[in-house]
C-alpha cells in the first residue's frame, strides 16, 4: 500500500467509536455521545480521500476545567457536556471559554491573578479590578458605584474615629479647633469682623467662601447645641457629640462637592472615553481611596476636598469646552482656599491660548466673556466686604489670605527651601523682605515651561481653530460654536496643572506639608487615565508620588496620633490598586530604593532615640528623602511636557524636520486649508479620535496608544476637529487594550 493509504489507516486506527482522537489508539476514558456523521469515507484505494464535512468544533476533554477537576479527583462520573464552541484561544489561560452561569461566590475574588498570570503590577492582579469584574459578571453592575461610595465614606468615618490635630493640647490645640472656632466667629460676629476678631487665637485666614461654609455649619450647630459654637466660651470644647458633628461636616462636603467631581471625571471624562466601564469603575475606586487626602481631611481635620473638588470640576468643564462654567468653578476653588492659586498659571495660559487659537473676532469675544465671568464671580465672593465701606473692609481679608509676614516655610516641609536649608541657611544670608521676592522669582521660572507649552500653539497657530471649524462646517453642513469646543492644548492641561502646582510646592513662599495635596490631584488623574502596560510612566509616578506624599506628612500624622491610620490606608490603597514595585515596568529601581529608605527610616524611629544634639534628625531625613523624590518628579514633569509639546509641534520644529504624522492630513476633498499654521501647529494627535484609534473612537484597534507611539505613526485617515460630544483627544497615555475581565 502506498504512503497515503498507510496514513489513512493510522488515522482510522486512532479514531475510536466515540469520535474522540487519542494518541496510540487508546480509547477515551470519558464516554461521549458523538457520532461520526461529520466524517464520510469511501473504500480505501490509491485515489480515495477522506472527506470532512462541516465539523462541529468542540473542546477537548482533557483541557476542560470541569474534566481536569474530575480527572484529578478520581471521580467516576463524567462532567456535563458543554455546548459547541469556537476554536481555542491559546492566549487565554482557561482555554478561551467562559462559564455560562458563574457561581455567586466570593471565592472567585481570590487567586484570580495567579490564574491569569499577570506580569504587570496594577493591570490584572488588583483587588479592585477583580471585585469590579465579579460584580459585573454576576449582574450587579448597578451596585458597583453605590458600594464604592459607601465603602469610601465608611473608611473616612473609621479614620475619623481616631485622634485629630491638637487633641487635648491646650491652649491653642490645633487645626480641628481652628475650624471649629471659625464656625463660632462667623455665626456670632458681623461680616466686617470676621478677619479682625482676636487674630492671636486662630484668626480666620482663608478666603471668603470658607467663611460662608463655616457660617452655614455654625448655624446648623447652633440649632443642635448652642454650646458647641458659643462665642469665646466654647474654645477648646471636645465633647463627643461635637466631634461627631465636625467629622460629619467633612463627609457632607465630600458628598456634595468632591465625590460628584470625581464621579464625573471617572465616568464621563473624554480622557477615559476609550476605557471600558469596568476600567472606569476601577479608576473611580482608585481616586476615592486616595490615602493622603483621607488622612488630612478625615484624620488631621481640614476641608481640602472642597477646594480639590471644585478644581476637578473646573477641569471637567475645560475638557468639554465649557470654559465659562470652568472659570466659575475655579474662582470658587480660589475663594475657598488660596492654595488653588498653584493651578492658576496653567489655567490662565490654557484659556488665553485658546483665545489666540480662535483668532481676533471669536477669540476677543471669548476672552471678554471669560474676563467678565471671572470678575463677577470674585465680586460675588467679596460682595459683603465691599459694602458699605470700601476698601477698608476688603484689606483685612487680603492681608490674612497672603501672610507675607511669616517665614519662608513652616515645620519640616519637603520642598526646595527646607531641604536645602540643611546645608545653606537662607535666613542668615538673605533678609526677611528679600526672601519672598526670591521665592516668587524662582517659582515663576519653575512654572514658565508650563505657560510656554500652553501659549506657544496659540501664538504659532493664531486663528487656526476658526479655520478648522469653518472647514468642518463646509464639509458636514453644520455650524458649530467655536468657543464651545475644547482647545487642542487641553491634552496638555493635566500635565500642566501638575507641573505648575509642583513648582509652587517646591519653590514658593510659606508652604505647609499638607500642600502636597495640590499636585497630588492632577497626578492622580493622570495615573488613572494611564495604565501600567504602556509607556510614559504616568501610572508608576502617580503611585510613587501618592505614597511618598503620605510619607512626607508622617511627622505631622505621628504628632496627631494617626500612625495606625497611616499604615492601614497605605496598605489598603496599594493592595486595592494592585501596586507591586517588584513587577513594575518602569521606575522599578527608583521605587525600590525609595521604599527601602522609607522602611529603614520608620524602623529607625521605632528602635533608636534621636541624639540630644540633633532632636529633629528623623524629620530632616524625611524631608531629604521626600524632597529628592519631588524634585525628580518635577524634572519628569518637564520631560513629559517637552515630549507632548514636541508631538504637538509647539517647540518650533521646522517643517522639513517635523514628522509627517504630526502634520494635518488632507481633508476628504483632497485640499489643504489655509492658513498653514493649521497644519504645522496641530498634529493629528490633538483632534485625534481618528489618530488615536485608527478611525472611529468606538471601533478602535486593540492596542495601546501613547504619545511616543501613536503620534509618530502615520494614519491614512482624514483628521477633523472632534465633536463636542466626543471631546478632545488626550496626549497622555490611553489604554485601549482593556483586559478581558
Amino acid at each position: 500500500m502506498s504512503q497515503n493509504g498507510s496514513i489513512r489507516q493510522r488515522r482510522t486506527s486512532t479514531l475510536n467509536n466515540d469520535g474522540v482522537l487519542f494518541p496510540g489508539g487508546r480509547s477515551s476514558p470519558i464516554p461521549r455521545p458523538t457520532s461520526l456523521a461529520s466524517v464520510r469515507s469511501t473504500n480505501y484505494s490509491e485515489t480515495d480521500h477522506s472527506e470532512i464535512l462541516s465539523p462541529t468544533p468542540r473542546r477537548h476533554y482533557l483541557i476542560q476545567r470541569q474534566s481536569s477537576q474530575w480527572l484529578q479527583s478520581g471521580g467516576g462520573i463524567s462532567p456535563s457536556t458543554s455546548r459547541p464552541s469556537s476554536p481555542l484561544n491559546p492566549n487565554h489561560p482557561t482555554g478561551g471559554f467562559r462559564r455560562h452561569k458563574p457561581s455567586l461566590s466570593f471565592s472567585s475574588l481570590a487567586g484570580n491573578s495567579k490564574q491569569k498570570g499577570a506580569k504587570v503590577s496594577g493591570l490584572n492582579d488588583s483587588l479592585a479590578r477583580r471585585w469590579v469584574k465579579w460584580m459585573h459578571k454576576n449582574k450587579l453592575k448597578g451596585w458597583v458605584l453605590p458600594i464604592q461610595i459607601l465603602l469610601a465614606l465608611w473608611v473616612k468615618w473609621a479614620v475619623g474615629l481616631g485622634s485629630y490635630s491638637g487633641e487635648n493640647t491646650p491652649p491653642m490645640y490645633g487645626d480641628y479647633e481652628a475650624q471649629r472656632h471659625w464656625l463660632e466667629i462667623t455665626y456670632h460676629l458681623p461680616v466686617r469682623m470676621w478677619y479682625k476678631y482676636d487674630l492671636q487665637y486662630w484668626g480666620l485666614d482663608y478666603p471668603p467662601l470658607t467663611a460662608y461654609v463655616s457660617w452655614i455649619f455654625g448655624y446648623i450647630a447652633n440649632k443642635i447645641n448652642p454650646a458647641w459654637v458659643a462665642l469665646d466660651s466654647s474654645r477648646g470644647i471636645e465633647l463627643p457629640n461635637s466631634k461627631i458633628y465636625m467629622r460629619a461636616t467633612v463627609l457632607v462636603c465630600d458628598l456634595l462637592i468632591y465625590l460628584p467631581a470625581l464621579f464625573y471625571f471617572a465616568t464621563k471624562s473624554s480622557l477615559l472615553r476609550h476605557r471600558s466601564i469596568r476600567a472606569r469603575h476601577v479608576a473611580f475606586f482608585t481616586l476615592l481611596l486616595q490615602p493622603a487626602l483621607i488622612l488630612i481631611d478625615s484624620g488631621h481635620f481640614q476641608y481640602n476636598s472642597v477646594m480639590l473638588g471644585l478644581t476637578c470640576q473646573a477641569f471637567n468643564y475645560f475638557l468639554e469646552g465649557q470654559d465659562l462654567l470652568g472659570a466659575i468653578c475655579f474662582v470658587a476653588s480660589l475663594g475657598f482656599k488660596q492654595m488653588a492659586l498653584y493651578y492658576s498659571p496653567a489655567v490662565f495660559s490654557y484659556l488665553l491660548g485658546k483665545c489666540l487659537l480662535l483668532g481676533w473676532k471669536e477669540g476677543s469675544a471669548h476672552l471678554i466673556r471669560i474676563g467678565l465671568v471671572t470678575v463677577l464671580s470674585f465680586i460675588v465672593l467679596f460682595l459683603p466686604f465691599l459694602y458699605p465701606s470700601f476698601p477698608e473692609n476688603l484689606l483685612p481679608p487680603i492681608q490674612r489670605i497672603f501672610p507675607f509676614a511669616r517665614g519662608l516655610f513652616e515645620d519640616k516641609v519637603a520642598n526646595f527651601w527646607c531641604t536645602s536649608n540643611v546645608v545653606f541657611k537662607w535666613n542668615r544670608h538673605f533678609s526677611a523682605s528679600l526672601l519672598p521676592k526670591l521665592a516668587t522669582g524662582l517659582t515663576a521660572v519653575a512654572f514658565m515651561p508650563t505657560m510656554w507649552a500652553l501659549l506657544s500653539p496659540g501664538i504659532k497657530g493664531f486663528g487656526s481653530m476658526a479655520s478648522l471649524y469653518h472647514t468642518e462646517a463646509s464639509v458636514d453642513g453644520t455650524e458649530n460654536k467655536k468657543s464651545r469646543r475644547p482647545a487642542p492644548t487641553v491634552s496638555l492641561l493635566a500635565h500642566s496643572l501638575f507641573q505648575c502646582s509642583l513648582s509652587f510646592f517646591l519653590f514658593s513662599f510659606q508652604v505647609h506639608e499638607k500642600t502636597i495635596l495640590v499636585p497630588l490631584l492632577p497626578v492622580s488623574l493622570l495615573m488613572i487615565t494611564s495604565a501600567p502596560t504602556v509607556e510614559g510612566s504616568d501610572w508608576e509616578w502617580g503611585v510613587l508620588l501618592n505614597n511618598v506624599g503620605c510619607f512626607s506628612m508622617w511627622p505631622l500624622l505621628r504628632r496627631d496620633g494617626l500612625s495606625v491610620q497611616y499604615v492601614s490606608l497605605l496598605a489598603l490603597w496599594n493592595y486595592a490598586i494592585g501596586h507591586n514595585p517588584f513587577r513594575q515596568k518602569s521606575l522599578q529601581a527608583l521605587t525600590l530604593a525609595v521604599y527601602s529608605a522609607i522602611f529603614v527610616l520608620h524602623i529607625s524611629e521605632l528602635v533608636i532615640s534621636p541624639p540630644a544634639r540633633y532632636p529633629d534628625i528623623f524629620p530632616v531625613l524625611n524631608t531629604l528623602i521626600s524632597g529628592g523624590v519631588f524634585g525628580l518628579a518635577w524634572l519628569w514633569s518637564l520631560k513629559r511636557l517637552v515630549e507632548l509639546s514636541w508631538a504637538m509641534g509647539s517647540l518650533g520644529t521646522q517643517r522639513s524636520s517635523a514628522p509627517s504624522s504630526l502634520r494635518m492630513n488632507s481633508l476628504s476633498n483632497g485640499t489643504r486649508t489655509k492658513p498653514l499654521a493649521v497644519q504645522e501647529v496641530f498634529s493629528s494627535s490633538i483632534y485625534g479620535d481618528n489618530l488615536a484609534t485608527g478611525g472611529n473612537g468606538h471601533n478602535s484597534q486593540r492596542h495601546s496608544v501613547s504619545p511616543a507611539s501613536s503620534m509618530v505613526r502615520r494614519r491614512n485617515t482624514s483628521v477633523l476637529p472632534p465633536t463636542r460630544e466626543e471631546g478632545p483627544s488626550t496626549a497622555s497615555v490611553v489604554d485601549l487594550n482593556e483586559p478581558s475581565m
